[in-house]
């Protein structure tokens, strides 16, 4: 047994995200997590790399509690590759695979000749060599993803984490990027836990899937026992069928109409107000759960813009480093009114946003949906001198209605779709 999973309950602020959680992982294990977005799969990753202490229960490595342990040593054990990974400065690709290394070194220590080593197997294995002396700035996803896991690998860890490795790739990519992860734990005898959307991709590579639902582990198992249409129907909501040849072939899953949500719920639109990188994961969850999205006032350059303007949202958009003027602000509220519900997310406030707060308020004080992603202190994050946290007090008061994160805001407005219908 490696890891140990008891009774794990997990989550940002008050409200709990992952509940009760118990599952054991062995050595050399492929697991794969499923299930729908806001459900907790990248919650109990986060759980597992000793990064969200459990509110409740243990997470046990080689039977010692994950967060009694030291932060170095767990490097040395366990590699975590997330979503995003910041790779936006220049460094070559040999530079980024030997950060790899810095666990193992001490401090104000150089580069021995096995770090180098390590360093070039990693590339090896990962097809990296001919990227070397390329800035990680100029790669494809593909590319840039194959370079993350070189890094990964040069830790020499025991376990790989993964939070979404193929989103965003184009298939032929997902395929070598699932492939790459076989070779490395047959190779290098690793346990790899990764975080999926697609369930064919997780059937087809994982020895064993995890389904979470609603914060709760659904069912554990291989993909033939797990893979069902009763268990998609279930779980996603979702009329399939499931094929499965012969009992060597994993199962697949074979769309025959549209989902429940998309039949029954028609096109649904929400507004955004983020900014900072506030957005970034909401954008996905939302237009993966079939929302239209749109968001604004933000600036050009803004990790908010970057991500919008690359998932095709529609963005109401000022200049780099520039106040939000009176046509943005028009232009947001206009977006705003024409939206089934708008969202604030947890934000700094600015004398350059604080317009994007006056016109959630004078919508909230209209009576439009208005959901506010209440997690962060909003003293904490007021760099008006006070305007901005009167003006929060009011909006909260206004009949907003207030979430500790943006899970309960999808979960909110999914509730509220269904009631309407």
């Amino acid at each position: 047994m490696l890891f140990n999973i008891l009774g794990v309950t997990c989550g940002y602020g008050a409200s709990p995200v992952l509940k009760d959680a118990s599952v054991q992982i062995n050595s050399q294990d492929f697991v794969g997590i499923v299930g729908p977005n806001g459900s907790g799969k990248s919650t109990l990753l986060r759980t597992i790399s000793r990064v969200l202490k459990p509110i409740h229960g243990k997470v046990l490595l080689d039977e010692e509690d994950i967060y009694q342990i030291s932060a170095a040593e767990v490097a040395r054990k366990m590699a975590v590759v997330n979503q995003e990974q910041g790779l936006n400065f220049p460094f070559t690709v040999k530079d980024v695979v030997m950060m790899g290394r810095i666990p193992h070194l001490k401090r104000f220590a150089r580069e021995s000749p096995k770090d180098f080593e390590v360093v070039a197997r990693a590339m090896d294995l990962t097809d990296t060599v001919i990227l070397a002396n390329r800035q990680v700035t100029e790669l494809s996803g593909g590319e840039k993803q194959r370079v993350l896991l070189a890094r990964a690998l040069a830790q020499q860890p025991q376990i790989l984490l993964l939070d979404e490795p193929t989103s965003y790739l184009d298939l032929n990519y997902q395929i070598e990027i699932m492939e790459l992860m076989v070779r490395m734990r047959r190779d290098c005898g690793l346990t790899i836990i990764t975080v999926l959307h697609d369930l064919n991709l997780a059937s087809r590579f994982c020895d064993y899937l995890l389904v979470i639902k609603k914060g709760y582990i659904h069912a554990v198992g291989t993909p033939h026992q797990v893979i069902t249409a009763h268990m998609i129907k279930d779980v996603y909501g979702c009329e399939v069928r499931v094929e499965c040849p012969d009992s060597i072939e994993r199962p697949y899953i074979v769309f025959n109409g549209e989902t429940k949500r998309a039949t029954e719920g028609g096109e649904r639109w929400v507004h955004v107000v983020g900014g900072g990188g506030s957005g970034v994961q909401l954008f996905r969850n939302l237009l993966n759960g079939g929302w239209q999205v749109s968001t604004g006032v933000v600036n050009i350059g803004d990790s908010d813009w970057q991500e919008a303007c690359r998932l095709g949202i529609k963005v109401i958009e000022a200049p780099p480093f520039c106040n939000v003027g009176a046509n943005e602000a028009a232009l947001n509220k206009e977006m705003m009114q024409k939206a089934e519900f708008i969202i604030l997310a947890g934000i700094p406030f600015g004398t350059g946003n604080i317009r994007n707060l006056e016109s959630v308020l004078e919508e909230a004080e209209r009576g439009a949906p208005v959901i506010v992603v209440d997690n962060i202190d909003i003293n904490k994050r007021d760099y008006t001198g006070g305007k901005a946290a009167l003006l929060y007090k009011n909006l909260l008061q206004s009949g907003a209605q207030i979430v500790n994160n943006e899970w309960e805001a999808i979960q909110l407005m999914e509730g509220s779709a269904v009631n309407a219908i």
